[in-house]
């Protein structure tokens, strides 16, 4: 069980797709550039079966901003998408409306 503390400790927010690239070593994976309006990060993600480049460009997004980096197939992530996963495949979870970059997700 993860008690309500440790959750606490993740930092949700919302961040806008600036630039979406193929990762250079894995079919599956995209080399995203979020915007969180105080910094920008690179996050790799392996959703490139379900969405297209020009279809995630300037999409908000929650992403969890304090994980720890981590090398995915030789590239550095800073950081994690949210999304939802069934039986028809990986959905990134979105606000459904515009909010100002860098909201906390509570």
């Amino acid at each position: 069980m993860v008690t309500f503390e440790d959750f606490k400790k993740l930092e949700l927010r919302v961040a806008k797709i600036k630039e979406v690239k193929d990762h250079p070593d894995a079919d599956r994976l995209y080399v995203i550039t979020i915007d969180l309006g105080d910094k920008t990060k690179q996050v790799v993600a392996g959703i490139k079966n379900y969405y297209k480049k020009e279809d995630l460009i300037g999409r908000q997004v929650v992403a969890v901003d304090n994980l720890e980096p981590a090398t995915l197939r030789g590239v550095e992530s800073q950081g994690m998408l949210l999304a939802a996963q069934d039986k028809q495949g990986i959905c990134i979870i979105a606000p459904d409306r515009e909010v100002q970059l860098g909201s906390t997700v509570k």
